[in-house]
């Protein structure tokens, strides 16, 4: 799995979610007992999780902002991190297979 794969893997996942309102965002995810905000939620954090380790840095808290039509931003802005970090191919295949998970999830 390239950078640009994952890259595209992650417009893939904005593009199908990006023009959700709130009562979208609220139900509940096809896998698991979640809401699909939660699942991707879960998702930015783990993308985070994987860019800090890539970067060297301690993991950080991704904030739930109040308003869950910003995490297709938060999606963009974690995934931009990570291959900035210029993560090794695991990380990369890591990442683009939870992408994967959770879109299917939806």
């Amino acid at each position: 799995m390239s950078a640009a794969e994952l890259d595209r893997a992650v417009r893939l996942l904005v593009g199908q979610v990006v023009h959700w309102q709130q009562p979208r965002w609220a139900a509940v995810a096809s896998a698991g007992n979640v809401s699909r905000a939660d699942l991707v939620h879960r998702l930015v954090q783990e993308i985070a999780n994987l860019a800090a380790d890539a970067e060297g840095e301690p993991r950080r808290v991704v904030p739930r902002l109040d308003n869950d039509l910003a995490l297709p931003d938060q999606l963009r802005v974690v995934t931009a991190d990570l291959l900035a970090a210029d993560p090794g191919p695991d990380a990369v295949a890591r990442a683009a297979a939870e992408v994967a998970a959770t879109r299917s999830a939806l």
